[in-house]
């Protein structure tokens, strides 16, 4: 075959720098798309050879070797697939995003299945060129009497063909790196490269460095196989008292090791794999050596092809740092992390790879083309987990409460950001109480109306005998004052308490536990907006965090002859308050609290507090709070001595400082306190130990 010499068909005066600054955002993604197209080919003679058309040598044995020469600042991908003629290299390569595959389906549509084909996406051959200067392909098509070709081009629109000397079936194309890409010719960077692209690739992938010095390894005789290279036979000497005839053993060139795991975990039914191999692929691919909590193997056929493996890892951190993994394949080919189409967010903190041949991708494969399918992936995805979870809840409660804590952060998420989901996990939703214990919503909703009924109950009573006391009242009357009791209790919210930090709040979570009430604990950052969305869901359930008031199981009740006397010490110990602490618009009540232990409480009402909450969202924490009301009311507790002491001696020396002990001890136990407050705390607690010592 004579020289060739001709002009690229492309439409762009120089389609190359489009390439390099366009199509491919990774320059390192060559590498993937090189052994990629060595695969299809691969994948297309072993086709070739079921159908009868073409008859595999013996002992032929698929791969792909990538060969690195940082001397000659070269890199290698030779394929034993079918090759191409003359012809085949004129339509394929010199005619841009003009795939191989596309006119091989047609023709063999019949016979086989686009799943099979990896390299259809058209424009893979020439990301070479972003860190070549020029590119050679020597390639021998396997049909009979076909000629070698060797194609060379420079990265311009020009290109040079001849007849090659290439002497077995398949294709091998040579890189000549140019200078700000020599770092592809280490072997240490290819086969990261290479790991990063290829390791489930459905061919051997096999790398090694021109020129190098052999390796060898020493193996048992009897291990030897027909394709080892053997260096020499070695013969150990029988040491002294050992039974039988020592080992043989045989040195040999080391055997060469794939890149590639052809057979990945998610391409196997579910039924076949064990434990110890999902926790081993889990720590292959994620480096991760802690043991995952369990995971899903997804495996669909229909309606779209489907397979994969999602690991619910181990939490320690607070759900804003938490970054998961979720490897997106095309019949084993790597294209991407956490591609949010296909991945629905709130699984973005889960670890795993999805393998999902069917997926429209561009014609760099870096990217999801717009499609509703894509939609449908990401439905189905969140569906299984949410089916995985649920059935978890019904068949395995014991460890599904095990794993909640780490789990129920992305639960939440999912059901705050996918109306389905949330819907398919309402009654799979549990929550910790102050013993440990996990309730359903139900539950804990049961409980709390329990309470409540209670109390209506008495109140209903109480009405009653006052409506016949009241003889002269009318039968209308009567039935109107009814309609506005029930239309009140109907109205009535019933109350769920809640605790944000067992710690911080732990006086009052003793106070409610001595008094035999209960209260779930909620400690997520994400906590805040899902209780706004369980109350959207429930309109018929408020929560109120465990500080937001002082609950009436609580308080002993004041008694009737008590209250002008009551309400005395009240405005006086207000008074008092203000005018020690400097602040007039300090929102101070008395209760006579049953824990005669405590006595100061802080209390900052259910909405004061979240619009506080939102106020530091927003980035408005510098803003005065008591401009929007939100300053924390303090409770004093009548019938503790300390407070009667102040009562009873206003005019003392040591008032202004138990005030504000007082007070700093009961905003301890509501929110940590600032620098400076915290200063003075520590101090006046010394001040006050010295008095102790007088």
């Amino acid at each position: 075959m004579a020289v060739k010499k001709g002009t690229l068909s492309i439409d762009s005066e120089n389609i190359f720098p489009i390439i390099k600054k366009w199509v491919y955002s990774d320059h390192d993604i060559f590498v993937r798309e090189m052994v990629s197209n060595g695969c299809d080919a691969i994948t297309k003679l072993k086709k070739l050879d079921m159908m009868g058309e073409y008859e595999l040598p013996e002992g032929y044995k698929p791969k792909i070797e990538v060969i690195v020469n940082p001397e000659e600042k070269t890199m290698k991908f030779i394929d034993n697939g079918l090759g191409m003629t003359a012809e085949e290299v004129e339509e394929y390569i010199t005619q841009i995003a003009f795939s191989g595959a596309t006119q091989f389906l047609e023709k063999y549509k019949d016979k086989t299945t686009e799943d099979d084909m990896i390299g259809h996406f058209g424009l893979g051959f020439y990301s070479a060129f972003m860190v070549a200067d020029e590119v050679q392909i020597d390639t021998l098509s396997y049909k009979e009497g076909a000629a070698p070709v060797h194609w060379a081009s420079q990265g311009g629109t020009e290109y040079e063909m001849q007849e090659g000397n290439k002497t077995t079936v398949g294709s091998e194309i040579t890189l000549f790196l140019n200078e700000d890409s020599l770092e592809f010719a280490n072997e240490y960077r290819a086969r990261e490269v290479l790991e990063k692209y290829c390791s489930f690739m459905p061919v051997e992938i096999f790398l090694s460095k021109a020129n190098a010095e052999p390796e060898y390894e020493t193996i048992d005789e009897d291990d030897l196989l027909d394709t080892d290279e053997v260096v020499e036979h070695i013969e150990e000497e029988k040491k002294e008292g050992e039974e039988g005839e020592p080992k043989k053993k045989v040195k040999i060139v080391k055997r060469p090791v794939s890149i590639s795991d052809i057979h990945p975990l998610w391409g196997k039914n579910p039924s076949e794999c064990t434990k110890d191999e999902y926790i081993a692929f889990y720590r292959k691919v994620f480096m991760d050596y802690k043991e995952p909590l369990f995971w899903i193997h997804l495996n669909m056929d229909y309606p779209f092809n489907l397979k994969g493996i999602l690991y619910f890892p181990k939490i320690n951190t607070e759900y804003e740092s938490i970054e998961g993994t979720i490897k997106l394949y095309n019949n084993q080919v790597f294209i991407a992390d956490n591609i949010k189409e296909v991945i629905p967010e709130f699984l973005m903190v889960l670890k795993g790879v999805i393998d999902c041949p069917d997926l429209p991708l561009n014609v760099s494969r870096s990217a999801l083309q717009n499609d509703g399918f894509v939609n449908k992936v990401a439905d189905y995805i969140s569906k299984k987990v949410a089916d995985k979870l649920t059935g978890m809840f019904k068949t395995d409660r014991e460890n599904y409460e095990k794993y909640w804590d780490d789990i129920s952060p992305f639960i939440k998420f999912g059901c705050l950001k996918d109306e389905k989901f949330g819907e398919k996990m309402k009654d799979s939703m549990i929550y910790k109480n102050l013993d440990h214990k996990y309730l359903t919503l139900e539950d804990v909703i049961k409980e709390s109306k329990g309470e409540d009924e209670t109390k209506d109950s008495g109140a209903e009573n109480s009405e009653n005998t006052d409506a016949g006391a009241e003889s002269s009242t009318s039968d209308s009357a009567d039935a109107d004052a009814d309609k506005t009791a029930d239309d009140a209790r109907e109205e009535k919210k019933t109350s769920i308490y809640y605790v944000t930090d067992e710690v911080q709040q732990s006086q009052y979570i003793n106070m409610f536990k001595a008094q035999g009430q209960d209260a779930i604990i909620l400690t997520h950052n994400i906590d805040s907006a899902f209780v706004t969305y369980l109350e959207q869901k429930h309109q018929d359930v408020q929560f109120l965090r465990i500080d937001a008031d002082v609950h009436e199981s609580l308080k002993d009740e004041v008694a009737e002859d008590e209250k002008e006397a009551f309400q005395k010490t009240t405005d006086s110990l207000v008074e008092i308050f203000r005018k020690e602490l400097g602040n007039d618009k300090l929102d101070v009540k008395v209760e006579k609290l049953k824990d005669d232990k405590v006595a100061s409480m802080a209390v900052l009402s259910e909405q004061e507090r979240r619009m506080a909450e939102m106020m530091k969202m927003y980035g408005m924490s510098g803003m005065d709070p008591s401009m929007f009301g939100t300053q924390a009311t303090l409770i004093l507790n009548a019938n503790h001595p300390l407070v009667q002491f102040l009562v009873e001696h206003k005019r003392s020396k040591n008032v202004p400082i138990i005030c504000k002990q007082l007070y700093d001890l009961a905003m301890l136990a509501h929110k940590p306190l600032s620098p400076e407050e915290m200063t003075a705390f520590v101090q006046r607690s010394n001040d006050i130990m010295m008095l102790l010592t007088k």
